[in-house]
């Protein structure tokens, strides 16, 4: 039984969120490459593509913050060093895209999703500006109507404000929505919203395995999401606890758009 029978019997979901680093392109060795360059300029050694692996996934402000703690825990870096790096680090990963791969199976599962009329957006916590960019020249920017970098609204996951946003603007409940992710940050913006939440074990979750964070489904492949689309006796790992698109241009939602929806979203808004 592929995912979508076992989330959404019957049907599928109206609406497709996902992730992007982790989820659908591997940009570690980029995000390294930048570590590494901007680590260097401090006069600092590298960090390596092992230890960034483990410090992505919450937005380059904490990104860069690991870099100069030099692990998980960051609470003792001083706040203009850190502003200071973050400026570094930017200036290089506007250079390092080269390395960014899409993982398998994601351009089948999103054309399929396009082919079904199934709407889809983007929420990713990586900075906007690099955003679009980037799924441009991965060749997958024209399946998302929606898509929001991390510095686009005021919170990030695992807020789910950026969920509630797209739903919002989507007009598509809750229950006829999907996220798919890779991190705690996905699984837990996801559960914050009422939204079920797929999650693939070959992404960065700090480390650890993701079924921990008890998502509704863990796989290793999109295209299991798809009933035929891989070796049927393909293993599906359930966690223990638990319209057709009008076009394809892509919307990216500004912090200005951000004003203007800002009561839409107050009264959904949450806090950890």
């Amino acid at each position: 039984m592929s995912g979508f029978e076992q989330l959404f019997p019957g049907t599928l979901p109206r609406l497709v969120m996902f992730d992007l680093d982790g989820t659908l392109v591997d940009s570690v060795p980029d995000l390294a490459v930048a570590v590494d360059k901007m680590l260097l300029k401090l006069g600092r050694a590298p960090a390596g593509i092992e230890a960034v692996r483990e410090w992505v996934g919450n937005g380059a402000p904490v990104l860069v913050r690991r870099a100069l703690a030099g692990g998980i825990d960051h609470s003792k870096v001083d706040d203009a060093e850190a502003d200071s790096a973050l400026e570094i680090f930017m200036q290089a990963y506007a250079d390092s895209h080269g390395l960014t791969v899409v993982y398998p199976g994601v351009r089948d599962t999103l054309k399929w999703l396009q082919k079904q009329g199934v709407e889809m957006a983007l929420i990713t916590n990586k900075p906007e500006r690099f955003v679009a960019p980037l799924l441009d020249q991965m060749k997958i920017g024209r399946y998302f109507k929606w898509i929001i970098g991390g510095d686009t609204l005021p919170q990030k996951k695992p807020d789910p404000a950026a969920l509630f946003f797209v739903m919002k603007m989507a007009n598509i409940p809750a229950s006829q929505s999907l996220f798919v992710g890779d991190s705690r940050s996905d699984v837990q913006a996801a559960k914050a919203a009422g939204v079920k939440c797929v999650a693939l074990s070959y992404g960065y979750n700090h480390g650890r395995p993701i079924a921990e964070e008890s998502p509704a489904l863990v796989i290793d492949d999109l295209r299991k999401l798809i009933r035929g689309c891989l070796d049927p006796a393909a293993e599906i790992t359930l966690a223990d606890a638990v319209q057709p698109p009008s076009g394809n241009a892509i919307v990216v939602v500004t912090r200005k758009l951000w004003m203007k929806v800002i009561k839409a979203l107050a009264r959904w808004r949450w806090r950890a």
